[in-house]
């Protein structure tokens, strides 16, 4: 008898033993976040967010692996090889009309960091200042697709400039060695690379400015995932909507949580400068008031015409902004 009620016991100590540990303590799902690129300020994020603990609040091992390219990315999620990829949106768009079976559940650059910047010492304040400059660009690349949109927004003609072709190493190189005037590039990332290559100051021409804005950088996931494991999509969601948050709160600390898991990514003084640079690009006019990551399905719509007059989607694949962006698994 004793022992029976010993027995019984230690079952109901076990049993509230259970019952008081989180039930996310007791076994955390594995998920693997595949970046665009290598680390860098836009990325911080994350790290803040597994720092503070918000993805294992949620029940969730998180593994930030860099990446090789939206592309590359994507084809990894499509596969099922990485559970989230953190990618270009409008690059997953083209993807997913050719078969692959992924859609974005938040787009965190809703501005778009496309610009034309050169050192400030040249003058170059405004896109009438680019008449007879040399202007650095890669072919093929997104932001030479969407320069003819540019220059008709601001009346600006092909034969009044110069080009230097060439791979991104090549354009940063041809402004820093004075080779070339200017370079298409993303105002938190190349502007920074000329500036701590040259000390000199450099001043930016943010597309955007000019009516031309085209969404950028998201998360994306399998369908599948959707489908079939969308409580864990809600809170990997969940803990990505504080992490951004506290990043526009603290960039400094989020820079430094990236900086802690990996030591490589950069100068703090100059990663600091690119988050600060890319918080204001989570927002437009009509998501001013929402939290982190949620689109608004015009500001899409507007992205996809753009895609069908520059950025090589073809018309009759255009679509709805709700067939490649869907806010239904974001906190509100």
């Amino acid at each position: 008898m004793e022992r029976r009620h010993l027995l019984r016991a230690a079952a109901t100590a076990a049993l509230a033993a259970s019952m008081a540990a989180p039930a996310f303590a007791q076994q955390r799902d594995k998920v693997t976040l595949l970046l665009n690129w290598y680390v860098y300020s836009e990325h911080a994020p994350f790290f803040i967010g597994k720092e503070r603990g918000f993805y294992a609040d949620e029940g969730i091992d998180l593994d930030i692996q860099e990446g090789r390219g939206s592309a590359v990315s994507i084809q990894a999620v499509a596969a099922n090889s990485a559970t989230f990829g953190y990618v270009d949106v409008p690059t997953m768009i083209k993807a997913a009309t050719k078969g692959a079976p992924v859609k974005a559940v938040g787009v965190a650059l809703q501005v778009s960091p496309m610009s034309v910047m050169g050192l400030a010492e040249k003058n170059i304040k405004t896109p009438k200042d680019i008449i007879g400059k040399t202007v650095a660009m890669t072919p093929g690349d997104s932001m030479s697709q969407i320069w003819p949109l540019f220059l008709k927004k601001t009346g600006l003609q092909e034969g009044q400039y110069k080009v230097v072709s060439g791979d991104a190493q090549t354009k940063l190189n041809a402004v820093i060695h004075g080779q070339a005037d200017l370079l298409l590039g993303y105002l938190m990332d190349q502007n920074i690379k000329v500036q701590d290559a040259t000390k000199k100051p450099v001043q930016v021409i943010r597309f955007a400015d000019y009516g031309v804005n085209l969404i950028s950088s998201g998360i994306v996931a399998h369908k599948d995932t959707l489908a079939n494991k969308g409580d864990l999509v809600r809170r990997f969601m969940r803990a990505t909507t504080r992490a951004f948050e506290a990043t526009e709160k603290e960039p400094e600390a989020a820079i430094d949580a990236m900086l802690k898991a990996n030591s490589k990514a950069g100068q703090r003084d100059t990663l600091i400068i690119g988050i600060k640079l890319t918080t204001p690009l989570y927002h437009t006019a009509d998501t001013q008031k929402l939290r982190p990551l949620r689109a608004s399905m015009k500001d899409i719509d507007e992205s996809l015409d753009l895609l069908v007059q520059y950025g090589g989607l073809d018309a009759a694949q255009r679509g709805k902004a709700e067939d490649w962006v869907t806010n239904d698994f974001l906190p509100q």
